[in-house]
């Protein structure tokens, strides 16, 4: 059976958090882990194939980077001192936002704002809401920045 994104979202958050809680994990360790929980699942596709991969990997790969901008947008919060479950929403959004071109930011936005309300406290929201809008704005005037100077060099 082919999941929706969502669904696929919520398997792939669920596969990213359970890697808080072990070592420094490698990419081998990462496939088998997540071939664990995958064979429990009904998908009709392959690992390679599906969104669920595309999020796992891509927030394992990128995992140094998406921790700065957390640390840059959730003011005086230190990485070891947020909720596993916000930070690990946090990641996911924020590989969708920023390395995932055919999702909106909205969109990425309002499924992490659906997660938080699942798996999180009654503040998980309202804490995953205001980090993403601020990463979502410092990556529009970066962008905005950038725009600006290659027309400066005109």
């Amino acid at each position: 059976m082919t999941h929706n994104r969502r669904h696929q979202r919520r398997f792939a958050f669920q596969v990213i958090y359970s890697l808080v809680f072990g070592q420094k994990m490698s990419k081998d360790a990462l496939i088998k882990s997540f071939d664990n929980f995958w064979t429990e699942e009904e998908f009709d596709m392959e690992r390679q194939d599906s969104y669920a991969w595309t999020l796992v990997e891509g927030v394992f790969d990128n995992y140094d980077s998406i921790d700065e901008i957390i640390t840059q947008h959730s003011q005086h919060w230190k990485l070891n001192r947020i909720a596993k479950v916000e930070l690990t929403i946090l990641r996911l959004s924020l590989f969708e936002m920023l390395f995932c071109p055919d999702i909106p930011i909205k969109v990425a936005m309002n499924e992490a704002i659906e997660l938080a309300k699942d798996f999180g406290d009654d503040n998980s929201k309202t804490f995953v809401n205001g980090v993403l809008d601020a990463a979502a704005k410092g990556a529009q005037r970066n962008e905005h920045k950038t725009i600006q100077s290659g027309n400066m060099e005109s």
